[in-house]
C-alpha cells in the first residue's frame, strides 16, 4: 500500500501532521479492529428500487457472500457512502448515466457493511457530522465559532487530507476481492481513496460543491470538477496551506465536466421548462418542491414556509410537496409546528409503487393541495426527489448538492460555510436564486415565485440555454472519463 500521508501532489506534508494521521489512525483500529487481513468476498444483488429504472446491482462484501459475476466488459462502479443525501444523489445521477450509455452500474456504499472496520469508521463520523449539522441549526454559536470555519477553513487544509489518506487505509480491505479492471467513479472522497489504496486501476473521484478543499483529494484518481472556478481553485491547491504557495495539481489529474444530473432530468429539460411556464400562464397552482435533508436539519424554516404557503393553498393558487426522505419523526414534528397541516396533507408513506405513480400522473397532469412523502428504504427516500422534481415548478432547498439541478430553486440558508457557493454559481448561471440566508427573506422569495412570472421565465430560459452549452452532462462526462482510463489502458 503506498504512502499517501507524507506528501500530497509533491507538497511535503509537516511531521506533527503525520503524526497526528498515524495517532488518528490507531485510535480506529483501538475502537474498531483491523480487517485488513481478512478477505471479504464480494456478491452482486439487483438493487430494490434502483434496479428496474437503472439497472443498478449493489455489490455486497462480507464473509461468506460468494463470487461475484461482474461484467468485465461493461460493468463500473459506483463508489459511495451515505453521510447525509448528497452523495447518494450523485451516484444515482453516475447510475443513470452509465445505464443510458450502456453499462452496468454496480453500487458500493462504504457504509453499508456492518462487520467492518470500514463501516464503522464510516458510519462514527457519519454520526458525528448529522449531529453538527442540527447542532448548527439550533445554536447560533455553535455554528459561528465552530461549524462555518470547520466546513470552510478546517476541511480545506492539506494536513487534513493527509489524516483522512491514512484512515482510508483501513477501508480498502473492502475491495480485496473486486476486480481490479472495472472502473470506479468514487462520489465521495474515501471510497475513491480506498480504490487507489486497494490497487483498482482506474478511479474516478467525482468531487462535490463548489468550494474547493483538501478533503476531497484522492491522490491516484482523476478528478473531477462541476465548476470553472472549483476547477481553477483545486488546479493550484488555493488556500490549502494558508498563504503557503503550494504545487499545482498535474494537469492530467484533474477534469472539468460540468453538474452531475440524471439522464432521465437532463434529457427531458425542454419539455419540463415549457410545462412549467405553461401551467404559470394557465394560473395552475405554483408546485412548490420542499426536500429534507437525511440530517434532518432545518425542519423550523421548512415550517414557516409551510405555513406561509397554507393560504394559498386552500385557495388552489400553490401546491406543495414535502419529501422528509427516511426521517418519519420530522413529520411528527412539522404536525406540531403546523397544527393545521395535518388536516389538509395526503400522506404517501413507504409504498414505492403508488409514489412512482403519482410522480409520473404529476408530470402531466394536475396537482392540487399538500403531499408528504416518506420512505424507510434509503433509495426510496432519496430518489423520490429526483421523480418529483420533473413535475416542480421550484425547489426549496439549502445550496449543496442539489444546487446544480436543471431545475428552478429557491435556496434557503446553508447547513456549513462550503455550501453558500453552490448559491452563487446557481445564481450566476441563472438557474437558482441568491441564497436566503433567514426567514424574512425566505418567505419575500416564495412570494415572488407565487405572485409573478417573471423569475420562473428566466429561471427556464437559463436552464435551457444551460444545456446547450453541456453545463448539466458531468454525469454522461464522469462515466466516459471513467470508461477511457480502462480503454486507454488496454491500447497501450
Amino acid at each position: 500500500m503506498q504512502e499517501r500521508s507524507k506528501v500530497i501532489f509533491g507538497n511535503e506534508i509537516g511531521k506533527s501532521a503525520y503524526r497526528k494521521a498515524l495517532k488518528n489512525k490507531k485510535k480506529y483500529i483501538r475502537k474498531y479492529g483491523d480487517d485488513s487481513s481478512k478477505s471479504y468476498p464480494a456478491k452482486l444483488v439487483k438493487n430494490s428500487c434502483l434496479y428496474e429504472p437503472l439497472g443498478v446491482e449493489d455489490i455486497r462484501v462480507a464473509e461468506g457472500e460468494g463470487d461475484g459475476g461482474f461484467d468485465a466488459e461493461k460493468g463500473i462502479i459506483v463508489g459511495n457512502i451515505r453521510m447525509g443525501f448528497g452523495h447518494y444523489r450523485i451516484s444515482i445521477a453516475m447510475a443513470s448515466a452509465a445505464h443510458a450509455l450502456g453499462y452496468t452500474p454496480y453500487w458500493m456504499d462504504l457504509n453499508s457493511y456492518k462487520d467492518t472496520t470500514c463501516t464503522k469508521v464510516i458510519g462514527a463520523q457519519n454520526d458525528l457530522y448529522s449531529l453538527g449539522s442540527r447542532l448548527s441549526q439550533k445554536i447560533w454559536l455553535f455554528n459561528k465559532l465552530l461549524w462555518e470555519p470547520l466546513n470552510y477553513e478546517g476541511f480545506r487544509q492539506l494536513t487534513y487530507n493527509a489524516s483522512d489518506q491514512k484512515t482510508a487505509e483501513l477501508m480498502a480491505t473492502v475491495f480485496k476481492n473486486i476486480p481490479k479492471d472495472i472502473p470506479v467513479i468514487g462520489t465521495h472522497v474515501w471510497p475513491a481513496q480506498a480504490a487507489v489504496h486497494a490497487g483498482m486501476r482506474y478511479v474516478v473521484n467525482a468531487i462535490p460543491d463548489n468550494w474547493p478543499m483538501a478533503l476531497h483529494l484522492a491522490e491516484g484518481s482523476t478528478h473531477l470538477i462541476q465548476t470553472r472556478q472549483s476547477y481553477m481553485g483545486y488546479r493550484v491547491l488555493n488556500g490549502m496551506a494558508k498563504k503557503k504557495v503550494l504545487k499545482p495539481m498535474p494537469a492530467d489529474s484533474l477534469k472539468y465536466v460540468g453538474h452531475y444530473v440524471d439522464h432521465e432530468l437532463v434529457s427531458n429539460i425542454e419539455t419540463d421548462c415549457d410545462a412549467r411556464l405553461e401551467r404559470k400562464k394557465n394560473g395552475e397552482p405554483m408546485r412548490f418542491l420542499l426536500t429534507i435533508g437525511g440530517a434532518g436539519a432545518q425542519r423550523e424554516l421548512f415550517a414557516a414556509v409551510i405555513r406561509h404557503l397554507l393560504p394559498a393553498v386552500k385557495e388552489n393558487k400553490a401546491a406543495i410537496c414535502i419529501n422528509i426522505g427516511d426521517y418519519k419523526k420530522v413529520w411528527d414534528a412539522l404536525k406540531r409546528d403546523v397544527p393545521s397541516l395535518n388536516l389538509i396533507t395526503k400522506t404517501h408513506f413507504d409504498n414505492w409503487e403508488e409514489t412512482k405513480s403519482f410522480c409520473e400522473e404529476a408530470i402531466g397532469g394536475g396537482l392540487k393541495g399538500v403531499h408528504v412523502f416518506c420512505h424507510e428504504n434509503i433509495f426510496e427516500a432519496v430518489y423520490c426527489t429526483n421523480l418529483l422534481m420533473r413535475s416542480a415548478d421550484v425547489l426549496l432547498t439549502k445550496p449543496s448538492e442539489l444546487a446544480f439541478y436543471p431545475i428552478p430553486k429557491l435556496f434557503l440558508k446553508r447547513i456549513g460555510g462550503h455550501e453558500k457557493w453552490g448559491a452563487i454559481h446557481s445564481a450566476e448561471f441563472g438557474d437558482g436564486t441568491l441564497e436566503c440566508t433567514d426567514i424574512p427573506h425566505t418567505l419575500q422569495m416564495t412570494d415572488m415565485f407565487l405572485n409573478e412570472s417573471a423569475l420562473l421565465e428566466e429561471m427556464c430560459e437559463a436552464i435551457k440555454i444551460n444545456k446547450t452549452i453541456g453545463l448539466y452532462d458531468g454525469a454522461y462526462k464522469a462515466v466516459k472519463t471513467a470508461m477511457e482510463l480502462k480503454n486507454k489502458a488496454a491500447d497501450r
